[in-house]
């Protein structure tokens, strides 16, 4: 399975809300521990034997590029595209149009998560699906006092109550067959291959994931991964020292 499987990462974006540190690094490069977070990313994807991996470069792109080189020394082989402007997640996979095989992975670069791969490609297969978009719980508390009411009448009071939703985690396994929905220019985002999928009929689904996930969008998610990373990298790092497999 997953020796077969390439992924694409996305790690094109100016990251202006954790400005000004990203005026110096890009977002994929701020180290959680002592290395960046797409080390960290390729290190788990080769632990699923995902090794043939290209990375879509934009805002400090020689940056990248010069850290990791082919990826050899990683034990995956990396490729590189430029987007010469900002095309979106799905708008950058047509420069890899002659690349891809079904089906692909496609992930944001800036994500701190332990997801296992191989079940999520199992589930993909196993609901013959065209896309699979990983999904993420997540709660929301509203800060007021919910009034139930029917026709005016008031029925009940909730006081500020949570509601758990499905959040779009930026992770996708996509079939070959939907690069066809991508139009030929401009910037096309991962939502928008979505919805055009639904329109076509092509069977989408959902995966849930449950292992550990964080997307570094604000400072605050930053400081968070970096405190819950501590202790589960430093158990991989003994774990494959110890040539043990893979710690879960």
């Amino acid at each position: 399975m997953s020796g077969q499987m390439q992924a694409v990462l996305m790690c094109g974006g100016l990251g202006t809300r954790l400005r000004p540190w990203s005026y110096v690094i890009p977002k994929p490069m701020f180290p959680i521990g002592e290395r960046p977070i797409l080390e960290l990313l390729l290190e788990r994807l080769r632990r699923h034997q995902i090794t043939d991996i290209f990375i879509s470069l934009g805002y400090k792109a020689e940056y990248i590029e010069s850290y990791f080189k082919n990826g050899n020394h990683l034990g995956v082989n990396l490729r590189y595209v430029r987007e010469p402007e900002p095309l979106g997640t799905a708008g950058a996979l047509r420069l890899l149009r002659e690349e891809l095989r079904a089906p692909f992975l496609v992930m944001n670069g800036d994500l701190v998560t332990r997801l296992d791969f191989g079940k999520m490609y199992a589930y993909h297969q196993a609901q013959g699906a065209a896309l699979t978009v990983g999904t993420k719980t997540y709660q929301v508390q509203v800060p007021y006092g919910v009034v139930d009411d029917e026709h005016g009448k008031v029925t009940g009071l909730r006081e500020k109550p949570a509601y758990e939703v499905r959040i779009n985690a930026g992770i996708y396994l996509i079939n070959p067959s939907l690069l066809a929905l991508i139009p030929p220019a401009g910037r096309f985002d991962a939502t928008q291959l979505i919805t055009a999928a639904v329109e076509e009929g092509q069977p989408v689904y959902s995966y849930l994931i449950e292992e550990y996930w964080m997307d570094i969008g604000r400072f605050e998610d930053y400081d968070r991964a970096n405190a819950d990373a501590q202790s589960w990298i430093a158990e991989e790092l003994d774990t494959e020292t110890n040539g043990n497999g893979e710690s879960r």
